[in-house]
């Protein structure tokens, strides 16, 4: 048996911010040739799919820590 996900209001414009952001920043890394960005882009756009949105924002504050480091280390 398929759950179906409980889609609240919260879940909704939480789901909408993140797949966002988690799509500009795949059209940027796209567009500039950069694959970190682009992955990040497809990891925060994959989050949105998490039923609870506290941990959709946590997922894509992780998501973000880790290109942030990334970018440090000179990808």
């Amino acid at each position: 048996m398929i759950a179906l996900m409980d889609i609240s209001g919260s879940w909704l414009m939480t789901s909408m911010l993140v797949g966002t952001v988690g799509g500009g920043f795949f059209l940027y890394g796209k567009k500039q040739s950069r694959l970190p960005q682009m992955l990040t882009g497809l990891l925060i756009g994959a989050d949105s799919f998490v039923s609870d949105p506290l941990w959709m924002c946590v997922g894509a504050g992780v998501v973000l820590v880790l290109l942030w480091g990334a970018l440090r280390a000179g990808w």
